[in-house]
This record gives C-alpha cells, structure tokens and sequence, in this order.
C-alpha cells in the first residue's frame, strides 16, 4: 500500500512540474510579445519604408496644408507609395478628416486595416485607433 501512496506522489509532483513547465513558457511569451508590441509602438512614420526620399518635402507641404492638402498629395502621389509608409500616411489622412466626413474615414481606415498584416510596424497604430473607427 505504500508503495501505491509513493508511486502517487510521485505522479503528482510530476504532473505539477509539467503544469509549471507550461505556466512559465506562457508567461515567458507573454513578456517577449509585451516587448515586440512595447516596440512597435514607438514606430516613428517618417522612420517607415514605402516612400522615395526625394517626396518627404512634397509630403511635409502637403500636411502643413490640412486634409485638403493631404488628400490631394495622396491623390497625385499615392501610386508611388508602399505600404507600410502609405498605411501611416493614410491613418494620418483618417485622423484629419475624422470630424468633418467621418464615413469616409471609417471607408478609408477599414481599407488600410484589411491590407495590412499583424506583423506590420503599423498594425499597433491601427489596434489603437480601432475603436474610434468601427
């Protein structure tokens, strides 16, 4: 009979070792994510690439202008830009014309949304402006 006791504990203190085993890799990814998303997170959207050096300056009037600017830069310019530059641009566009045309906003950001992969450096910006624009 004791040897059946022991042969329980023993199985015990193992099953609770392999339940800690996986306790700790979760929480172990849960940290490396924390980082990656800690990190994307503090994506500058002039550091982003998609967008030829020599349309910053078009682009820096075009903003200083408004949505109507905007608009128009990503109108004449909008063919030669890439994601994931294109896709910060573009939320900027949706930040500016939130309040006076909000439908072609929520139009514009579910567009962006749909393109873009989890994996892009925007994808934080777009899971914080979500809530405003669905």
């Amino acid at each position: 009979m004791t040897k059946l006791i022991a042969a329980l504990m023993l199985l015990a203190v193992l099953y609770g070792g392999w339940e800690l085993f996986f306790y700790w890799e979760k929480v172990k990814n849960e940290e490396e994510t924390q980082k990656k998303q800690s990190a994307a997170a503090m994506v500058v959207g002039e550091a982003l690439s998609g967008m030829p050096q020599q349309l910053e300056p078009t682009l820096k009037a075009a903003e200083s202008q408004g949505a109507a600017g905007l608009k128009s830069w990503l109108k004449s310019y909008g063919r030669a830009i890439q994601d994931p530059r294109k896709a910060w641009i573009e939320l900027d566009y949706c930040l500016l014309i939130g309040r006076d045309d909000p439908s072609e906003a929520k139009r514009l950001f579910a567009e962006v949304k749909n393109r873009t992969p989890e994996s892009s450096p925007v994808w934080p910006r777009i899971k914080k402006l979500e809530k405003t624009y669905e």
